[in-house]
Parts: C-alpha cells; structure tokens; sequence
C-alpha cells in the first residue's frame, strides 16, 4: 500500500509547530528551550572554564563537550536513569555538528561544557537538542562562526518526509524504512551532520538532502527569532 497521507495529516514537507525560548536556566552561562511539537529539548552551557584534569587541556584552543541526556519521564515507559550507548552516540555526534560553529582559539586550556536534556521525546530528538544547544552557546557568548540548525528526513515506502514522529518512526519499523537526521550550517550551507538508518537510492537520497536543506531555513528563521527577544 503506498504512503499517500502522513499519519498527523502533515504535508510530506511540513514540520511540526517549532518553538525556541533562550535564557531558561538562570544559572548556566548560557540556554535555551526547543522544541519539535511534543519534542522539547533543553540546553545549558557552562564555560569556558579551565579544564581538569590539566593533562586534558589544549594549549592551542578551549574544547567543547557535550552530554545528552533522556529524563526518565521522557517517554511513556519510564526510562532507566543514566546514560546509554544511544546517549553517548548522540553526544558525540552532536559534538561534532556543534564543533563546526564553534572558534575557542580564544580560550586554550578550557573548556566549554553543554547539557542536553530531553524533557518529553516524540523523535528527533537529537535534532531537537542541536538545535538548543547552538541557541544556548549563542546566548553564553561563546564565539561562532555561524548557527547550525537540524532536522530529521524519513523515507516511508517511496516518500520522502520532514521532521519524522514517533507514530512515524514506528510505521517506518514495521515497513523497513529510513532516518535521515541532518544539521546544516545557515550562512555556509555545509552539512554538519548526516546520519542514515536504512537503505536509500541515490536519486532519493539528493531529495532527501534538498528536503533538510530547505527544512533548516525554516528552522533557522525560528532561531533568529528566539536570538533577537535576548534582554
């Protein structure tokens, strides 16, 4: 049966309602609330600060770290709390999007730490936590090139679809189906991320690019936005 209507009864391109607040945590440095319809992530930054142990740190520029987190209430089964080697794949490669904006040349021997925290997840929410977390860096006044914005592609038998759910994710399951988040840089337009889970043709795997790309300029505008209400 072929995939005519989304399963919320978005268009095939169209995102859920976004919302960014920056400022949510009075004591980090700097963060940020954002949310993909009923996936909100929060973000807090700390630092920089000097690094410990001292034979960690970098005499040629600060480091960034990253840990995301799933609260326990996050999902309708309690998760176990502490961290999980989906966690640490995530924190990593959120580390590696974020690393592209950053410039801590300014700043040897410290480092910058960001907290992701998944307060209810409906998918994408390592989208959904790059996205605050270049907000919250932005709001601690840590120096960037430019914002990096993300978004999750699913390929659902022969469609492509934007900003994937969960009801999404579990069709896809049963259906063989495939995950696509990307992160792309707003001034630049290199990718900063680009995971695939399943299989994809070439010809569809250009759409589903083109789909991010335009995808993150929507994202995108909503970041600028939250940037601007900054007091």
């Amino acid at each position: 049966m072929s995939y005519t209507k989304r399963l919320d009864g978005r268009k095939f391109d169209e995102l859920r309602e976004m919302k960014a607040i920056v400022g949510i945590v009075p004591n980090a440095d700097g963060s940020a609330l954002f949310a993909f319809g009923d996936t909100i992530a929060i973000a807090a930054v700390y630092g920089p600060k000097q690094l410990h142990p001292q034979h960690l740190q970098d005499p040629r520029r600060g480091i960034l770290r990253c840990n995301y987190d799933m609260l326990s209430f996050s999902v309708p089964e309690r998760k176990k709390p502490g961290p999980t080697r989906r966690s640490h794949e995530i924190s990593k490669v959120t580390q590696w999007a974020l690393s592209e904006i950053v410039n801590l040349e300014e700043f040897p021997n410290t480092v910058v730490d960001v907290h992701i925290s998944i307060l209810q997840a409906n998918a994408s929410t390592r989208c959904a936590g790059i996205n605050a977390a270049a907000l919250a860096l932005a709001h601690a006044g840590i120096p960037m090139k430019e914002i990096v914005s993300s978004v999750s592609i699913g390929k659902i038998d022969d469609r492509i679809v934007v900003d994937v759910n969960k009801e999404e994710e579990e069709y896809e399951e049963g259906a063989g189906s495939t995950d696509i988040p990307m992160a792309f840089l707003a001034r630049s337009k290199k990718i900063a991320l680009f995971q695939l889970d399943g299989g994809i043709e070439l010809e569809q795997l250009k759409d589903a690019i083109e789909a991010a790309e335009q995808a993150c300029k929507k994202v995108y505008k909503i970041q600028q936005e939250a940037l601007k209400d900054i007091r």
